[in-house]
């Protein structure tokens, strides 16, 4: 799985989901007010009630915007609506879809950071994806010595100073990609081999059944996806 630069495009009315592929949806979480109140109407009780907990407005909205539209689409794949999906809670807080919908065979996973979001979809493999804004930091070089790998570290310190920080975000987003996916916590990150390079796309070492996919979603942000098995291939719709 290569590629950095995908084109986004609206979903068709006729969406279909092949066993080969992998959706990637660009949903904006800052959203007009009267699309919000919509959305609103989709979720449970439980949803509303972890809407109210955030302290700022903003947070709660997004939250919102990101499990309404979540809501969305999974409803347009499975042909039901929003309000009937329902979810279950893995340990660490992934949300899967019910066993009542088990026998679809449809997965997905979601990442959002600062006011955008991304939702992967696919039938039966384990999937994960990892969105992260790209803010500056002045301890890239201590954050990757202490959650990368040697060769990693390595890697990261001898970038000039321009390059260190995109390529840690490069680093970060794959392995979260790939924790998410298997279900195992960031304690792990350490332990999950990368390799790339500022020029090559990045690929998992030692996991030869899964496959990595690079995406550049917007201006100043990085994402990654990881899904078991290889020869899949992606599609990006907008939200």
């Amino acid at each position: 799985m290569t590629g950095l630069n995908h084109t986004w495009l609206p979903a068709p009315t006729d969406l279909t989901l092949l066993p080969d592929e992998v959706h990637v949806w660009r949903i904006d979480l800052d959203r007009a007010e009267a699309q919000l109140e919509d959305l609103t109407t989709t979720l449970s009780n439980d949803e509303l009630a972890r809407a109210k907990r955030f302290y700022f407005e903003e947070h709660r909205q997004r939250f919102i915007a990101g499990r309404g539209s979540l809501r969305r689409i999974l409803g347009g794949y499975l042909g039901i609506e929003p309000q009937q999906i329902e979810f279950d809670y893995e340990p660490r807080g992934k949300p899967v879809l019910a066993d009542t919908f088990a026998s679809t065979g449809l997965l997905f996973n979601l990442s959002h950071s600062q006011g955008l979001a991304l939702c992967a979809v696919n039938y039966t493999r384990q999937i994960g994806i990892d969105l992260e804004y790209i803010r500056p930091m002045s301890d890239v070089e201590a954050l990757a010595e202490r959650f990368f790998l040697p060769r990693e570290y390595a890697v990261v310190r001898s970038l000039p100073v321009d390059k260190k920080q995109e390529v840690f975000f490069r680093y970060w987003t794959c392995k979260e990609a790939y924790l998410k996916a298997t279900g195992e916590g960031i304690a792990q990150l350490e332990q999950v081999e990368i390799a790339l390079t500022p020029t090559e796309p990045a690929r998992l070492e030692r996991y030869k059944n899964w496959s990595l996919l690079e995406l550049v979603p917007a201006d100043n942000y990085l994402a990654a996806v990881a899904a078991a098995g290889i020869g899949w291939h992606v599609k990006c719709w907008q939200y």
